[in-house]
């Protein structure tokens, strides 16, 4: 019944106490996942070693410059500006996390999604919410196995609490949560970890990430440190509803992620939405364009875009129309207050404008 760790998850472990009492933490000595020992000075392992490829893997190459990155990204049909794709190529270059931040619906998940894809790393995604805690986001002990072996073990005349002990706080028990498996090593690679809407959370869950972002490491009272030989590639999105903790962002490297321009928005829709009709798809992007212009209180982002040409598409729309635009607002607009500021009068005022516009520009 003895629990087994593997080399890759720990360590020595520190004393166990008595497994029906809340264990105390103590020191412990700290294996990286590999097995080799970290160093004195308890520096991370070498910036040229954070993502080897492992022999005979399909694993994706780290690309080298900045057009390869933009190229990889647009491999998926992700079409960054050059900005972003030189941060990027500084994050996956230097080991650090990234930091993400932007409106809802700008592609800030989706580039995590898209690495993922084209590097061939598993994705692990974090979902934050209010409220997430530790047993939500690295790990939680199997208390109903654990009391159930002990009940096995007391049955059986076990009489060794100290070995007892070793067996209910044992890997076999522990139910591990996104950031703890992403510290697991991997065949393929390293993995791509995805911290979705870090602002959901509270300033104590941030506290908490700053041991994993600045040391990729996680501490388990009961079993000691689990260190990432190998540290996952890091995105973090957060869509601003609260300001994040300076302390967390100097631990990443920073990019807001805006909306696109006019050109790159309708590149976007054309390689997103295919077979749509050229002119409907560049009537879409100035119309979209228009309404951020306009006072709302949530403006349209590039999901949202996409989505309303895909219904049109369904639709069988050639062009847009005051009539289809103000039925179809639901699919752009999420508030009913925009919805009512936009729809009829104002819907045709800004079809006719952007007609006006892309008479202009023939």
């Amino acid at each position: 019944m003895r629990g087994r760790c593997r080399e890759s998850e720990l360590v020595e472990r520190p004393p166990h106490p008595d497994p029906l009492h809340s264990p105390s933490k103590t020191g412990v000595n700290t294996l990286m996942a590999s097995g080799e020992r970290e160093n004195s000075a308890g520096g991370r392992p070498p910036r040229s070693a954070l993502y080897p490829l492992r022999k005979g893997s399909s694993v994706t190459a780290l690309p080298k410059s900045i057009d390869e990155t933009l190229a990889l990204l647009a491999s998926a049909h992700y079409l960054a500006d050059r900005s972003l794709a030189t941060v990027l190529f500084l994050a996956l270059r230097m080991g650090r996390p990234i930091f993400l931040e932007g409106e809802a619906g700008v592609g800030k998940t989706e580039i995590a999604k898209v690495l993922s894809a084209t590097l061939g790393r598993r994705l692990i995604r974090l979902q934050c919410y209010e409220g997430l805690d530790v047993a939500g986001a690295v790990y939680e002990w199997n208390y109903a196995g654990q009391m159930i072996a002990i009940r096995l073990a007391e049955a059986e005349g076990a009489a060794d609490r100290e070995r007892l002990s070793h067996d209910v706080f044992s890997e076999n028990f522990l139910i591990k949560r996104p950031l703890l498996q992403a510290l697991e090593p991997d065949t393929a690679g390293a993995p791509v970890l995805l911290i979705d809407e870090l602002d959901r959370t509270d300033e104590a869950f941030e506290a908490f990430l700053l041991e994993v972002l600045a040391d990729f490491q996680v501490t388990i009272p009961e079993l000691g440190t689990v260190k990432a030989a190998h540290p996952p590639i890091v995105v973090v999105t957060s869509n601003r509803t609260r300001e994040i903790h300076d302390a967390l962002k100097r631990r990443c490297l920073y990019h807001w992620v805006g909306y696109p321009t006019a050109e790159r928005e309708l590149a976007i829709v054309r390689a997103k939405v295919p077979g749509i009709a050229k002119r409907l798809s560049a009537e879409i992007v100035h119309f979209v364009q228009a309404l951020r212009r306009e006072d709302l209180f949530k403006s349209p982002g590039v999901a949202e875009t996409l989505d309303w040409a895909g219904a049109l598409t369904e639709l069988d729309a050639v062009a847009l129309d005051p009539a289809t635009v103000s039925d179809t607002l639901g699919v752009l607009l999420k508030y009913q207050d925009d919805i009512a500021r936009i729809e009829g009068s104002r819907a045709k005022e800004l079809v006719d404008g952007l007609r006006a516009e892309l008479r202009a520009a023939e």
